[in-house]
């Protein structure tokens, strides 16, 4: 990032060890001139590679080469099957596959194969939201009941407002559990199948005054979308996101549709508990029919360029819906337009078989894609090596 005057920003970067030995890292950025306020915390994952320090400074060519060896490196290793796309202002600078889409049948990944994207959907969710936000016909302090009458659990219906399902503070618990474990995956197939899952359960905690992590808060906005709408939650962002931004290769397939050129997941997890010397497995059972609002859906790397393109651009929504977004602003009458050089996108996704990760900066403008087709961390470890490496630019 760069403030007005166009001098970087001061950092600070501290790894802290938490549970289990997993390693975090906490960027403190501060103006760079007196008294030099804390701009921002950044909070991620990290690993071995930030405890040895920041990589030597280089040019954007050797950063690109050297991102380029890691992936060949890890794939060499089996710890990467997927692809790689940076870019930079919108252009792709490096955009390469390794690994293989069907491992029985030894068809490889190619650039522009589908993966499956895990959460990152919730994006595409949270677009759509802002859509019906800025036309007005729906608003943030609406109560789920306003939009859901039917919806089973009262207390929710009257309480949970649109607000706490976007922030994740509604209380509404997850789609993962018993219930779904009990379910015949082949049911799941539009996105109201999954409330049985969840939707009659007590709240975990009162509105607002906690932050769980929630699947199911987002299957509920998805029902809020097409309610509103009144079109199904697969047709709107099909129709309102998808063709806007020109992503072809995107949509929520279902798993006994015939696909082509689409990544199969690979696991190896045993009853929850994955170990590396296991012998990897399809998917098939871990996974529902077809996405929800909450994750599942398929994209390339492409067409998520395309999707950020589109909405840094104020192709989707408005300048200011964007910022609600990018920046984290709400508008509000009166209130001045956020700096259109702050923000940015960081969303990961990840189940069994599946894990993709999306980094979009609006200054410098940076863009890193990573999409697997196999357990979690694999895409998430490569997209923290190329964004040290990215990081070490000296332009």
């Amino acid at each position: 990032m760069a403030d007005a005057d166009q001098r970087p920003t001061a950092s600070l970067v501290v790894i802290v060890e938490g549970q289990r030995q997993r390693l975090s890292k906490l960027t403190f950025e501060f103006a760079p001139a007196p008294p030099h306020h804390l701009l921002a915390i950044k909070v991620d994952d990290a690993d071995a590679d930030d405890l040895a320090g920041p990589p030597r400074p280089m040019t954007e060519s050797e950063a690109l080469t050297a991102i380029e060896e890691a992936a060949s490196e890890a794939a060499a290793a089996d710890t990467l099957s997927g692809v790689v796309l940076v870019a930079r202002d919108g252009r792709p600078l490096l955009h390469k596959a390794w690994g293989l889409a069907s491992r029985e049948l030894s068809v490889a990944n190619r650039p522009d194969t589908k993966f499956n994207l895990g959460s990152i959907n919730k994006l595409f969710t949270q677009v759509a939201l802002g859509q019906l936000l800025e036309q007005g016909r729906i608003s943030l302090d609406d109560p789920v009941g306003k939009h859901l009458p039917d919806y089973p659990n009262r207390e929710a219906a009257s309480r949970v407002t649109i607000r706490h399902l976007v922030e994740m503070r509604s209380g509404i618990g997850n789609i993962f559990g018993p219930g779904f474990e009990a379910t015949p995956k082949d049911r799941l197939r539009r996105n109201a199948d999954f409330l049985p899952l969840f939707a009659a359960e007590p709240l975990l905690f009162q509105p607002g005054k906690e932050s769980r992590y929630s699947n199911g808060g987002y299957v509920v906005l998805g029902e809020v979308i097409a309610r509103v709408s009144g079109e199904d939650y697969h047709d709107y962002v099909r129709k309102h996101i998808f063709q806007p931004a020109g992503m072809a290769d995107t949509d929520s397939y279902e798993a006994d549709a015939v696909v082509p050129n689409l990544a199969e997941g690979y696991t190896r997890d045993a009853e929850g508990e994955r170990a590396s010397n296991a012998p990897r497995r399809r998917n098939l059972y871990s996974r529902p029919a077809r996405g929800s609002a909450a994750g599942g859906g398929y994209s390339t790397a492409e067409d998520l360029l395309r999707f950020a393109s589109a909405l840094l651009g104020d192709r989707l929504l408005m300048p200011a819906w964007t910022d609600w977004i990018v920046a984290r602003v709400e508008p509000a009458p009166g209130k001045p337009p956020a700096d259109r050089t702050r923000g940015g996108i960081a969303y990961t996704g990840g189940a069994p078989g599946i894990n993709a990760a999306l980094e979009v900066d609006r200054d410098p403008a940076w863009t890193v894609i990573v999409l697997a087709n196999d357990d979690p961390p694999t895409a998430n470890r490569m997209a923290r090596k190329v964004r040290r490496l990215i990081d070490a630019i000296q332009n």
